[in-house]
């Protein structure tokens, strides 16, 4: 590896501008078990937030964790009370990551929030899908609607991850209800048309696929990753414990 060069000075050099933000705490560093999180300055960091939220959600739960997570992204503790969970979706989706499903994701926003450590999994937005957005406009319907109807024939067992687009949710809801079955839904679509119901017909499908979602027109690409990378995290520990 080539050595460290400091060749814009404009500013001045490294050595003055680097200075750590928080003071260093060896026990969080050493408890740190979160992938996106890789030097002892971003451990600490994260360590200090879950901490804190730990003391105010809970942490009795798998599903806790999950809610923990997403305040932290958020930074927003009231979401862990519009948190939805249905059919048991930690565990399906820990499974569905020990066996390398698929992520399936909406927008290049939640592909790259998603970390890459800790799991064989392809991570696939689905925008890539119909990349011409021949679907989308031979039928006029959003990107992220057509890029799942395009991937349709590889969704069964799938993960698939929606932090925007309402219209996704509905897309996979109407493709359940032919038959599909993903092996988890996180749907956390954000806004004020269709958000709310779409996230509503997810959690009242009447056939039982595992469900993350939140309540109301709140959501996003925080809270999606959120829940995918803390899954992530959970079927790690799980492989440690085996």
């Amino acid at each position: 590896m080539a050595p460290l060069t400091d060749k814009n000075k404009k500013y001045g050099t490294l050595d003055e501008l680097v200075s750590l933000t928080i003071e260093i705490d060896p026990e969080f560093i050493q408890t740190c078990a979160d992938f996106g999180a890789s030097t002892d300055e971003a451990k600490t960091i994260y360590m200090k937030s879950r901490t804190y939220i730990q003391g105010v959600v809970g942490n009795k739960t798998p599903e806790d964790r999950i809610r923990q997570r997403c305040a932290v992204a958020t930074g927003d503790i009231s979401v862990a009370e519009i948190m939805e969970f249905r059919h048991s979706p930690v565990e399906a989706g820990v499974d569905a990551v020990l066996k390398g499903a698929p992520i399936f994701v909406d927008i290049n926003m939640v592909k790259s929030g998603i970390t890459k450590m800790g799991h064989n999994c392809d991570v696939i937005c689905v925008l890539d899908e119909d990349k011409d957005a021949e679907i989308a406009k031979k039928y006029g319907i959003t990107r992220t609607a057509a890029g799942y109807l395009a991937s349709r024939d590889r969704l069964n067992g799938a993960i698939i991850a929606i932090g925007n687009a309402p219209s996704a949710a509905i897309t996979i809801c109407r493709l359940i209800e032919k038959g599909l079955r993903p092996a988890l839904i996180v749907g956390t679509p954000v806004g004020f048309v269709n958000a709310a119901e779409s996230k509503e017909m997810v959690r009242d499908l009447k056939i039982p696929v595992p469900s993350i979602t939140c309540v109301g027109t709140r959501g996003g690409t925080p809270m999606a990753v959120a829940c995918v990378n803390e899954i992530i995290a959970i079927a790690n520990e799980s492989k440690k414990n085996e």
